[in-house]
């Protein structure tokens, strides 16, 4: 299988890097890269590798895919390898692949028709499934509050407001021309903000329901753990305030506070208040610590988004808010 796709590697030349972002993935990276070789259109696979200490690289090191690897001296998280991919990236498109997923032989072609079919379509994401075979996502909405949601279905005619960054491509050059990958978020919400920017900058995404993805989904984040609630809370913050009109983005900083502000009040009224971990005013005071320590810096983000925007912020928010 593997000497099969060299030679085809070298009669087509390759269109796309898939970029396949791992931190401990030794238990299932191995299976990511298999998918990949059985892939049925030539590409380049980069390998970032967060300072894995578990042999993850030694494991990357003998894979008889011979994947380019980039080992990091600090673990920068998912957003983090992407951005530091990216300015090695040389292919006029690029994938973001989580180490998790399994794509289907006819995943990376299917992705790549959809961008030839239309020039205007920046980003293509797939359809990730559970173990059962189950939609994870379909795409992202965009909901009323300003969260990124999978979607359980593709939605009518195929366009989310986003896609899910487990398994997506895009052109380069749209990609860096939106400002790349927001780096600091570390972890989550990274695709919901560049998805927003690619709509500011007028593009269209799709979900091409023929790129299928098995999906292990948190294997290396552990979803409902303290550090996920941080990270989402935080970078959905973020991402409103960099990309949401204003009045949203004030509106809803001001409601996670006045939540937070007002959830001892209703424990000692013995009101109900959700069990989830989102909802212990520990976490929540983190969450705007981080946000405001970092306000000048996203606020300068914010400006240079707009300056590079073709569609009004509002427009994009009425558009797709709620649906």
């Amino acid at each position: 299988m593997f000497a099969a796709v060299a030679e085809q590697a070298e009669r087509n030349p390759a269109r796309t890097t898939v970029v396949v972002v791992t931190w401990r993935g030794r238990e299932h990276v191995g299976g990511c890269l298999d998918a990949l070789a059985a892939q049925d259109r030539p590409h380049r696979t980069l390998v970032v590798d967060n300072a894995s200490d578990d042999g993850t690289a030694d494991l990357l090191a003998a894979h008889p895919s011979r994947p380019r690897v980039l080992r990091l001296g600090r673990n920068l998280g998912y957003a983090g390898g992407l951005a530091v991919a990216l300015s090695h990236v040389d292919t006029p498109w690029v994938a973001w692949l989580n180490d998790d997923a399994a794509p289907e032989p006819g995943w990376l072609g299917a992705l790549e028709d959809a961008l030839d079919a239309d020039p205007r379509v920046a980003a293509a994401g797939s359809l990730l499934l559970r173990a059962d075979g189950s939609v994870q996502s379909a795409g992202v909405r965009l909901t009323p509050d300003g969260h990124g949601a999978d979607l359980p279905e593709p939605p009518p005619g195929g366009e989310p407001f986003g896609f899910c960054g487990g398994a997506v491509l895009m052109r380069v050059d749209a990609l860096r021309a939106v400002g790349g990958v927001p780096a600091d978020f570390f972890c989550y919400y990274e695709d919901t903000d560049t998805a927003w920017r690619l709509r500011l900058a007028g593009r269209r995404i799709v979900t091409v329901p023929a790129a299928r993805v098995g999906h292990r989904h948190g294997a290396s984040t552990h979803p409902g753990s303290t550090q996920f609630h941080l990270w989402n809370e935080r970078n959905r913050l973020l991402t409103l305030l960099r990309c949401a009109p204003a009045e949203v983005a004030a509106r809803e900083l001001t409601r996670f506070a006045v939540i937070t502000a007002l959830l001892p009040a209703r424990r000692a009224l013995g009101r109900e208040v959700p069990d989830a971990r989102n909802f212990r005013v520990s976490l929540r005071l983190r969450v705007l610590g981080e946000v405001l320590a970092r306000l000048p810096e996203t606020l300068s983000a914010r400006r240079r988004i707009g300056r590079r925007r073709v569609v009004g912020r509002g427009a994009v928010w009425h558009r797709w808010a709620g649906r």
